[in-house]
């Protein structure tokens, strides 16, 4: 076989071209640090690496997102802890407002200043912002102002209504904080606000009045009641004969004659038709006085599963409201309060027992919104606590993703050394050779 001139010059270029190529790829691997760096070098590493990488991304997505609902989550933690302490400094002026042996009529219109500086406080709380400038308790309206004050509304507490209104919604602003976990990163003002139930949550109790004409005249004071069996409660609810969806009632009056006090209970949901639904019985203060229903007497008996108690002593004709509780907003819990301690306090307009119902009827009021409360801002330290676990858990992922993009990518430095040595060494032998070869001619031995 014979080999031309022209084709030992071309393979030692090819050959020297080759190991040079080898060389330079080698010293590339070396300088970035990384096997893999087209996919030419490893397809099935390669394809692996874009998945782990697109997969590493996401997590970090995640992660941002966990610090994004992290710091608004924070943000609406420390405005609840705000309004809690803010309605526990509101509960301990109440209690001292109610104290009439100390404090005369001067004394609870300061506490009614007071108080107005609370809701004007409250109001604020309410109206917070998030570092990006949205509303933090309007729902999905961030840019909508969630409450203001309602001028439709009565401004006479006690008020029917709300003074103040509510102008956001129920939406929840969501946060993907994990492939498959949705957090929501707010919380609707309807909800802390707007929404807390009166009385004992199930029913409310109030002063009725006497039924010979004006407030009760007598000393008793009627707690908030207690529900023994709640579906006792909600079964003679739905199925009284007198019961309506929107506004079932009780009334107790009482009849002092001759010295004795006795009690009844009645149906007054039609109020020019009130129905005697159990039989007198007599009245000792701080009895437990059961609603129940013997219509007629010693007949079929409707339970409700509650009672309440009524401490002094009532005057003839005096009357006590039980009904179902209905939603009230801190709003007016608040303003109720305040016009309760600036009517002054005097018989037979205002007396002090009356004013003692009041307070008492509107401070189980504030412990509903404060429980409210306290309810709402539990659901957010659990968010916060559930954000804190994930937060490890994607750290962790993060931690695998880069192991395994390492393994699939990362170059053996010990082994890559010493291929590139080798290399060197095959150039070397090959520039050597080459010349060494071209420069083999017959006029040398002429």
């Amino acid at each position: 076989m014979r080999i031309s001139t022209n084709q030992i010059y071309d393979a030692g270029a090819l050959g020297i071209q080759r190991n040079q190529s080898a060389l330079y790829k080698l010293q590339n691997q070396l300088s970035s640090g990384r096997r893999v760096l087209t996919p030419e070098d490893d397809p099935v590493a390669a394809a692996q690496a874009l998945i782990v990488t697109q997969t590493k991304e996401v997590n970090a997505q995640h992660l941002e997102n966990q610090g994004n609902a992290s710091g608004q989550l924070g943000l609406l933690d420390s405005q609840l802890s705000s309004l809690t302490d803010l309605l526990q400094s509101v509960r301990e002026r109440v209690i001292q407002a109610g104290n009439t042996g100390t404090l005369n009529n001067s004394d609870r219109q300061t506490i009614a200043t007071e108080l107005e500086s609370h809701l004007s406080e409250m109001l604020g709380i309410a109206n917070s912002r998030t570092g990006s400038g949205d509303y933090l308790f309007s729902g999905y309206q961030g840019a909508t102002l969630p409450f203001a004050l309602d001028a439709s509304q009565s401004a006479v507490p006690p008020a029917s209504t709300s003074p103040v209104g509510y102008f956001g919604d129920d939406g929840e602003r969501l946060l993907q904080v994990s492939s498959s976990r949705q957090l929501a990163v707010n919380v609707a003002g309807s909800d802390v606000f707007m929404s807390a139930k009166g009385g004992n949550g199930t029913f409310a109790t109030s002063t009725g009045g006497n039924t010979i004409g004006g407030i009760n005249q007598g000393t008793a004071v009627i707690d908030q009641g207690s529900v023994l069996d709640q579906q006792k409660w909600q079964v003679a609810v739905n199925g009284f004969a007198w019961s309506t969806p929107t506004n079932p009632a009780l009334q107790i009056r009482f009849t002092v004659a001759a010295g004795v006090t006795t009690y009844q209970v009645y149906d007054v949901s039609t109020p020019l038709a009130p129905v005697a639904i159990s039989a007198a019985a007599a009245f000792a203060p701080g009895q437990a006085i059961p609603l129940a229903s013997t219509n007629p007497p010693a007949a079929s008996v409707t339970d409700f599963g509650s009672q309440v108690v009524v401490q002094g002593q009532p005057a003839d004709g005096d009357t006590f409201a039980i009904k179902p509780s209905s939603s009230q907003s801190l709003f007016q819990t608040m303003q109720n309060l305040i016009g309760i301690l600036r009517t002054p306090v005097g018989l037979p307009a205002y007396s002090t027992t009356q004013l003692g119902n009041d307070l008492g009827t509107q401070l189980s009021n504030l412990d509903q919104g404060f429980n409210n409360v306290s309810r709402v801002h539990a659901a957010v330290g659990t968010r916060l606590r559930e954000l804190d676990s994930l937060g490890n858990a994607s750290s962790d992922l993060d931690i695998q993703y880069q192991g395994s993009l390492s393994e699939l990518q990362d170059l053996d430095y010990a082994k890559a050394i010493s291929e590139f040595t080798l290399q060197q060494t095959y150039l070397e032998a090959a520039q050597k050779s080459f010349a060494q070869i071209s420069g083999l001619s017959l006029f040398n031995y002429l």
